[in-house]
């Protein structure tokens, strides 16, 4: 018993630090790219080109143009069945591991000898781009000769197995981009994804620290990558009126905390964080960013779109957050809200930071990025952790772009418009809420 007491004292004492990181978003394929144009309010809404959606109610998402993996020294020959999430991830995932000192990326082999063994990858990621027009010719087929709309299954079938690539089936499932990072960086240790909605890559970042925690490695690569921008994912979203229809307009669409707005943009991308034991990290040298000193998680136990009005779910995570981090809310100085720009959410998390904070809450800038980039779905909790850290770096707070009319419910400090340079960002949340309600608010302190 005294060692199991130990043992368990031990794990407790473990500090999580974050030692590199990588973006692929709307707005760039590097750190430093997006970090500036999230800065300078540089949107990346634009009409939709993955896929003809002129009679969509919804024309128009945060696309990431111009990506290929060519960039970190893949042949993108290899990569053709890849599926585009985990084409994001690598480079993420890449870029996060040279960015931590760990891998070479001119001899594309490891800089620092880290144990195989000893290294682990965690995502939270969302399937790929679903196969629509290929599905659609398995209906066509099931369809034919039938009466009154009836499928012939075995039709549908058939032509399934004559033209569908059993590779690119694979590829665009979840676990995939955690596959690839593995494979790309020898990461032998604890492998896992999780789906938990808009609320995965978080998820996934506070669970990867656990691991840690426990023992059970050094470094955790973790993060995640979505893309839904497809006749499936837009057609989803549009059937539950969640998304903005201001085709007119992309750039000014998404405006959360603003009392006009009205859903909403479907993005794209991928973010990853190299998690560390502190003490790992120190012996051999490595720069920290900042460390990962709370996490909290919760369900609203609710519906599976609605937040609860009284925002319970977000409540919790925020409380145990700030527990689980030994913070006050009297400590923080930043909060990343979830902010997607739709009249339910943007009310009950301005709710639910009053009843965290009280009277504290109007005293605490929140900015929403996903008025910048669109939302990620899976990968905007970690790419906005991401912005948390760059934040803290730079004591600079991203803005939340397109605000100008007030929503009387929503009254709190959302850094309008422009940048905020401020003379102390030591401790940060951010929150990430997603359908099912699922919830998460990781905790981040500057690292002294």
């Amino acid at each position: 018993m005294l060692f199991c007491k130990s043992a368990l004292y031990s794990a407790e004492m473990k500090r999580i630090v974050i030692t590199g990181i990588g973006l692929v978003t709307p707005i760039g394929h590097d750190v430093e790219t997006v970090w500036q144009r999230l800065l300078n309010g540089e949107s990346g809404v634009d009409k939709i080109t993955l896929f003809d959606a002129s009679n969509f109610p919804t024309k128009i998402a945060a696309e990431v143009k111009g990506y290929d993996v060519s960039v970190i020294g893949e042949n993108p020959k290899d990569w053709e069945l890849v599926d585009r999430h985990t084409q994001f991830a690598a480079g993420a995932g890449f870029n996060a591991m040279v960015d931590a000192g760990l891998w070479d990326g001119g001899k594309k082999c490891k800089k620092f000898n880290y144990d195989s063994n000893r290294i682990g990858v965690y995502t939270g990621a969302g399937e790929g781009q679903q196969d629509f027009f290929n599905f659609a010719e398995m209906v066509i087929a099931g369809l034919d000769g039938k009466p009154d709309g009836e499928l012939d299954m075995g039709k549908f079938i058939a032509k399934g197995v004559e033209i569908l690539n059993p590779v690119r089936e694979l590829e665009q499932e979840p676990h995939m981009p955690a596959t690839h990072l593995a494979a790309m960086f020898e990461a032998f240790g604890p492998n896992a994804n999780c789906l938990t909605a808009c609320a995965a890559s978080a998820q996934a970042v506070g669970e990867a620290a656990q691991i840690i925690k426990r023992g059970e490695a050094d470094i955790m690569l973790a993060g995640g990558a979505h893309s839904m921008i497809h006749p499936f994912g837009v057609t989803g979203f549009n059937l539950l009126t969640a998304l903005s229809t201001n085709n007119d307009n992309p750039k000014g669409a998404s405006k959360p905390f603003d009392k006009e707005r009205d859903g909403f943009i479907l993005g794209e991308g991928a973010a990853v964080v190299i998690l560390e034991d502190l003490a790992h990290a120190a012996a051999r040298g490595a720069k920290i960013y900042g460390e990962l000193a709370g996490y909290g998680a919760s369900s609203d136990a609710y519906r599976i779109t609605d937040m609860h009005p009284e925002g319970r779910g977000a409540v919790g995570c925020i409380q145990r957050a700030l527990t689980d981090a030994g913070l006050s809310v009297n400590d923080i100085d930043y909060i990343n809200a979830h902010g997607t720009s739709t009249t339910v959410n943007d009310r009950t998390e301005t709710l639910a930071i009053k009843t965290v904070f009280g009277d504290k809450a109007k005293d605490v800038p929140v900015s929403s990025t996903k008025s910048v980039t669109g939302h990620l779905v899976a990968a905007a909790g970690a790419s906005e952790l991401i912005y948390c850290l760059l934040a803290m770096r730079d004591k600079t707070l991203p803005p939340t772009i397109n605000y100008s009319v007030p929503d009387p419910y929503c009254d709190l400090d959302y850094v309008p418009n422009v940048p905020r340079k401020v003379s102390k960002v030591d401790a940060v949340l951010s929150n990430s809420f997603g359908f099912g309600g699922q919830n998460v608010t990781l905790a981040v302190k500057r690292f002294v």
